[in-house]
């Protein structure tokens, strides 16, 4: 286990790439699911509530009292079983691309002004790893909460919404606060648009027709979203 007060650049340069559509993902998996008591068995990787069934994973799981977090592919229950296996993806990117927050099994988050929102980020930004459709967390305890990732086709994706798109690229920014272009680009790769930069501009192509103009103010804010129809 190590000790942490601050993520690494590498993470949260990774974790500004799935911020904007990540957000707008875990909206639309919170109109999905429906309300009620939830069930899990683990070892037919199935989520129940209020009459939804989805497959899933293990993410990993926080605990509450130490302010650590494990990762679904680190705990030693589980290790090797199919409910992690999407989750050891996220273990193998932290080794190929040089991130020690994907591929340490055990952080203790404890330095942290705020433990429970570095685990809320340890779990978007593994859910934007694992290209996953949302996560949820849920109380697996009085001490602990359990994430568990939808691994399941019938989970609707967010698409582009050239309305929404403004929303979506500030909200996105907003929430690591790291690198706001990194956050557009991240965007458009994950939804296949096209991507042009010229200076403090980025340009792209939306589907149905329209442009969108992304600018960019001296302190790499986003400083405007302006949408043409072409």
């Amino acid at each position: 286990m190590i000790v942490m007060n601050q993520f690494s650049d590498a993470f949260l340069l990774e974790a500004e790439r799935h911020a904007a559509w990540g957000a707008a993902q875990l909206e639309a998996l919170t109109a999905y699911v429906p309300e009620g008591p939830w069930t899990a068995d683990l070892a037919a990787c199935l989520y129940r509530q209020g009459g939804l069934e989805l497959r899933i994973a293990v993410l990993g799981t926080y605990d509450l009292r130490e302010h650590s977090w494990m990762w679904g592919w680190a705990n030693p229950g589980l290790r090797g079983s199919e409910v992690v296996a999407l989750t050891g993806a996220i273990e193998r990117y932290g080794r190929n691309h040089g991130i020690a927050e994907f591929t340490e099994g055990t952080l203790d988050l404890s330095g942290f002004e705020d433990p429970r929102r570095a685990a809320e980020t340890l779990a978007f930004a593994g859910m934007g790893v694992a290209e996953a459709p949302g996560y949820l967390g849920l109380p697996a305890g009085p001490d602990s909460l359990v994430y568990f990732l939808p691994d399941d086709p019938q989970v609707p994706r967010a698409g582009v919404d050239a309305v929404a798109l403004p929303r979506q690229l500030l909200t996105g920014a907003g929430l690591i606060g790291r690198s706001a272009r990194r956050v557009v680009t991240g965007y458009l790769e994950y939804h296949g648009l096209p991507l042009t930069e010229d200076g403090d501009r980025i340009l792209t192509d939306l589907p149905g027709g329209s442009a969108a103009e992304i600018e960019f103010d001296h302190a790499g804010r986003i400083a405007a979203v302006r949408l043409t129809a072409v």
